[in-house]
């Protein structure tokens, strides 16, 4: 089992998280003919808020990172990437069991949104989220906690 270390992003980090994004979507928006390299690191430094920023290693190696921002009545997870090298390993599924754990602790729900045709939509499926809604490129969805 990888031990997994979560530490804070800090504003120069910035740059390694955008490229480590562009190389987990390529596949995907490829898939829908939407690859651009330029426009997939902006999106990403466009809106990039180191506090609200996890990066994840296993020792000194950098795994993925997400975002997890805090809003009134929801946590909404705007960005969570794996680096290419390391899907497939379950170390998603770990991170995104400890940020479904501390959203339930909270008592809140967890929103996000995938791109329509990406793997990740299975993988939220398979993790109990539900589609509550589409738009031209993503589906939005949102898990629940279990009531007490």
């Amino acid at each position: 089992m990888t031990s997994l270390r979560f530490d804070a992003a800090k504003p120069t980090d910035a740059k390694r998280l955008a490229n480590l994004r562009v190389k987990a979507m390529q596949p995907s928006l490829e898939a829908v003919g939407r690859f651009n390299q330029e426009r997939a690191r902006r999106r990403f430094l466009d809106t990039f808020v180191p506090e609200d920023t996890t990066m994840v290693f296993s020792g000194k190696q950098l795994l993925g990172f997400f975002e997890l921002r805090d809003r009134e009545d929801h946590l909404y997870l705007d960005h969570f990437y794996i680096a290419p090298e390391e899907q497939g390993r379950g170390i998603g599924s770990m991170i995104l069991q400890w940020i479904l754990r501390d959203a339930a602790e909270r008592d809140l729900p967890v929103r996000l949104m995938a791109l329509k045709g990406s793997a990740a939509n299975k993988f939220y499926r398979l993790h109990g989220f539900e589609v509550t809604g589409q738009e031209e490129f993503d589906t939005r969805y949102q898990w629940v906690p279990e009531p007490e």
